[in-house]
């Protein structure tokens, strides 16, 4: 079975440089690379079955966000913030040695590919974003406030399985073997403890967001949609409490006029273990 080669970079903060790491398939010497960008809590890992998939034709990268996985926890945290993860695909791009790429985004990941995909020059050549939009539904916000950062530990790995299977619902997955997979990497022992693989202080920007600048910072969003020349997937969970029908629907209106698939059974956010999921993507990346 293919497995992935664990590589870093280092990136550049505020208060000095971080290294990121990233998981990569496949052979180093293709350059026609597929860039898998994870959700906010997230790392590379969920793509393992997207990522098996589109072999041989992509050298699949699958970074672990700055904060996230195996990469280095920011001394300021409130450096975690999506314009920060655009300058760090940049520097990662760059470490790739590649023209362009293809980007599939879930969540965050998404929003960091429609910021990198929207500026002039861009290296992206087609976009994926997985439920995800300019628009982000209050509910969502508020369901993820409820367990973002949160400091738990974990008496068992069973016991922290169950508790990522309860706060994931979403993700619409019944095969327990696709939940432990999903799961394993999302947790590191402490001592006789198990805990997530993420730093918590990544909630202080997203709890800092006031009422007032939610609806600037969607205008924002908006104009860098517009911007986009890039040929543009879209997908939605049909119970996505994230992605509204409504955003989505405006999405294929305007910008690049993106094209939508929706998933039956499922809410925030598909995750590309299912056959049918993949097919869309590849279908969708592999078009003339």
């Amino acid at each position: 079975m293919n497995e992935p080669r664990l590589n870093h970079v280092q990136c550049l903060d505020a208060r000095g440089l971080h290294r990121m790491a990233y998981w990569e398939w496949g052979d180093s010497a293709n350059d026609r690379v597929l860039v898998c960008m994870h959700g906010l809590a997230r790392q590379g890992r969920d793509f393992d079955t997207l990522a098996r998939a589109m072999l041989p034709t992509y050298r699949v990268v699958c970074p672990d966000v700055v904060g996230r996985g195996r990469s280095d926890w920011l001394a300021d945290p409130m450096g975690y913030v999506v314009p920060a993860y655009v300058a760090d695909m940049v520097t990662l791009l760059a470490r790739l040695h590649t023209e362009s790429v293809d980007w599939v985004g879930t969540s965050m990941g998404g929003l960091i590919g429609l910021g990198l995909a929207s500026l002039t020059g861009t290296p992206v050549r087609r976009l994926v974003l997985n439920d995800v939009g300019p628009a982000i539904e209050p509910a969502a916000i508020e369901r993820i406030g409820t367990y973002l950062g949160q400091r738990m530990s974990f008496a068992s790995f069973d016991e922290a399985v169950d508790y990522l299977k309860g706060i994931s619902a979403g993700f619409g997955i019944r095969d327990p073997e696709q939940w432990l997979a999903l799961t394993r990497p999302m947790l590191k022992p402490a001592g006789e403890t198990w805990v997530l693989h993420y730093d918590p202080q990544i909630a202080l920007p997203f709890r800092a967001v006031k009422p007032e600048h939610v609806a600037a910072g969607e205008a924002a969003l908006w104009r860098s949609y517009d911007a986009l020349r890039t040929p543009t997937l879209l997908l939605r969970g049909a119970n996505s409490d994230l992605l509204s029908r409504e955003t989505a629907l405006a999405m294929t209106q305007r910008g690049p006029k993106a094209r939508l698939h929706e998933f039956a059974g499922v809410g925030h956010a598909p995750m590309f273990v299912d056959g049918p999921h993949i097919d869309v993507v590849r279908e969708f990346l592999l078009s003339p």
